[in-house]
């Protein structure tokens, strides 16, 4: 006989329990409904004057481990994830793949190429023109082309390589402007 009166208010518990659960202080209801109202929030770009901003950020991910599959700078990086991660923080919306990178944004020769642009190579095999590797233009001096990128190679990693080094020129693809 006892155990009926606490069935009874466990019953009673669990029902304004439960009811309290669903209802939404009206302050939330009204937030809400706003936030419906004005549709969803798209990132816009931020507007990079200069490279500069775009530059300084990747460079403060120098020697960042490369790491395939990957665009963490905790876990690391591998090219593609990288100039993605780059371009994502300043709120573009670019590819995650370098085989993407190459059929987006403008495309441009080498000879115009500007610090920022994406500079698009083929894998490591330079008789496949499949594009397999990125990096972002850094510097241009004269003839020399420096790009900042994530490199499985010697280096290992988020480094600044001159398109002299290497095979770099006989794997080069295209420029592409994202900027």
């Amino acid at each position: 006989m006892k155990k009926y009166p606490i069935v009874f208010f466990l019953i009673l518990f669990v029902a304004f329990a439960a009811r309290s659960q669903t209802t939404m202080p009206v302050q939330y209801q009204e937030l809400v409904k706003n936030l419906t109202k004005q549709g969803p929030v798209i990132n816009k770009p931020q507007k990079v004057e200069s490279p500069n901003r775009l530059l300084d950020f990747a460079k403060s991910m120098l020697g960042i481990r490369y790491r395939s599959a990957s665009s963490s700078p905790s876990r690391g990086f591998d090219c593609s994830g990288f100039v993605n991660y780059v371009f994502s923080n300043f709120g573009f919306k670019v590819p995650r793949s370098s085989r993407d990178f190459a059929t987006s944004g403008e495309a441009k020769k080498l000879e115009d190429a500007k610090i920022g642009d994406v500079i698009v190579f083929t894998g490591t095999n330079s008789r496949s023109r499949t594009p397999g590797h990125v990096g972002i233009i850094y510097s241009i001096d004269g003839d020399e082309i420096k790009f900042i990128h994530s490199s499985s190679g010697g280096r290992k990693g988020v480094t600044i390589s001159s398109l002299d080094e290497g095979f770099y020129k006989k794997r080069f693809l295209k420029v592409i402007s994202i900027l």
